[in-house]
């Protein structure tokens, strides 16, 4: 069990990587006299969430949603805070190759998709939006996938699961040999002229898609090691103003824009029910979680 000092300073070990959101903060800007930051994760904050979960290894940072809840199913200490640290449309993070045509969603049916691992959020959000945007029915779709989850628990759905052969290409090559019908790709092959987004006019569609369910898309959380909330109240307020604060410095979100990183329960309601909602009909958490599950008597009131 962690034993946080009963006053004064508490030194956290936090994976939180560099960002728009995170400058200020990192940039010792904001005064939290309550909390130490040691910022010793991975400049990729993903790299992180395996030793989060499985080692303990941060008692605080970003955590990307759908491990958050896998982590609920298998009893590990953390708590979820209600800010937002990643968040985005993921409408354009689904491609294909170019001459790969007619290619729509609903014709994804029975052919093979790549991604870096089955429980990925990205790929969470982009099942949803097939299955309820596009009738894609996701039992017919099969899942090629590199990385196991991270969750050491937890084993992806061997019917529609397939893992790549250890030495072989990447995801990225596998995408532009043609050997699987589309892909959730590594960011480098978004911009590559030989592929496009299986889904047509991925920021007008994403736009629509924002309006028609009132949110973003959620990726990373910030979440605590649980006993902190019980032990330091204190330091969780400071820790969640100071993000708050930290987002508002950097002017987001953008005059004009919907807030993709929303902070405080109510604001990531409709994004967390539906994330809550894919992860538990694909399979990936044993139960639906409800929105207030996600939290704790302390940060569920966190504004």
């Amino acid at each position: 069990m962690a034993t946080f000092p009963a006053t004064g300073p508490v030194t956290l070990r936090t994976n939180l990587a560099d960002s728009a959101l995170s400058k200020a903060l990192k940039a010792g800007e904001i005064e939290t006299p309550l909390v130490n930051w040691d910022f010793a994760g991975p400049a990729t904050a993903n790299q992180g969430f395996k030793p989060m979960v499985r080692e303990g290894k941060f008692t605080a940072g970003e955590l990307a949603i759908v491990t958050y809840m896998q982590a609920l199913d298998y009893g590990k200490p953390l708590v979820l805070l209600p800010a937002t640290m990643v968040g985005r449309f993921q409408h354009q993070f689904f491609v294909c190759r170019k001459e790969r045509s007619p290619m729509d969603p609903k014709t994804l049916e029975g052919k093979k998709v790549a991604v870096r691992s089955y429980t990925q959020t990205t790929g969470v959000w982009v099942r949803g939006i097939l299955q309820d945007e596009y009738g894609v029915d996701l039992n017919k779709l099969k899942w090629l996938c590199w990385d196991d989850p991270h969750l050491a628990e937890y084993t992806d759905p061997p019917q529609l699961v397939e893992r790549a052969p250890p030495g072989g290409k990447n995801l990225n090559q596998m995408a532009l040999d043609g050997d699987v019908d589309a892909v959730i790709p590594a960011a480098d092959l978004l911009a590559n002229p030989e592929m496009r987004t299986v889904i047509q006019n991925p920021e007008e569609t994403a736009r629509a898609w924002g309006e028609k369910y009132g949110c973003g898309h959620i990726n990373h959380m910030f979440a605590v090691h649980r006993d902190l909330p019980k032990e330091r109240p204190d330091v969780v307020k400071q820790i969640f103003a100071a993000l708050k604060e930290s987002k508002a410095r950097a002017g987001l979100p953008k005059s004009g824009e919907i807030d993709q990183l929303p902070m405080g329960l109510e604001a990531c309601r409709k994004s967390l029910e539906l994330v809550t909602r894919y992860a538990y009909e694909q399979k990936i958490v044993k139960k639906h979680y409800k929105v207030e599950e996600l939290f704790d008597d302390v940060t569920i009131k966190l504004v």
